[in-house]
């Protein structure tokens, strides 16, 4: 039986490859949405990967998820460190969620220290470049069992 999983990008991650590759890198997030179908497909896992740049659209993604996911990846982009409905919506939803952020966040400016998901999240990955997200979905079949 396939689970089905959201993978939720926040703002200007539809700019990946474009904006700033020396922090971000070249691939895409058409790039990365191919690699997560193809490993999901390895691990039993049907990948939804959707971006906005729009806050209230990821919360009511979150929300969609409860009744059509059992799990959540997400890289919330600068909504981690001012989001608290993201939070919030997060908290109401009942399976695991895995932050993920392409760059090292610890090593940038301070106010990207902070993360209002990380208390809702059941694993970070930062800094693995889009490889994080391959990461993440290899720990989510785990967590799924």
């Amino acid at each position: 039986m396939t689970r089905t999983i959201y993978i939720l990008n926040g703002p200007n991650l539809n700019l990946l490859g474009k904006r700033e590759p020396d922090i971000y890198g070249h691939e895409t997030l058409d790039d990365v949405a191919t690699a997560c179908k193809a490993l999901g497909a390895e691990c039993g896992l049907h990948v939804d990967l959707r971006q906005s740049n729009w806050e209230g659209q990821i919360v009511d993604w979150i929300h969609e998820a409860r009744e059509n996911a059992v799990g959540i990846i997400i890289n919330p982009a600068a909504l981690t460190h001012t989001s608290v409905a993201v939070l919030d919506a997060l908290q109401a939803f009942n399976g695991p969620v895995i932050e993920v952020h392409i760059s090292q966040v610890h090593k940038r400016e301070h106010f990207r220290h902070q993360s209002y998901v990380s208390n809702r999240a059941d694993a970070v990955m930062a800094g693995f470049g889009v490889h994080g997200y391959a990461l993440a979905m290899q720990h989510m079949a785990k967590l799924l069992g």
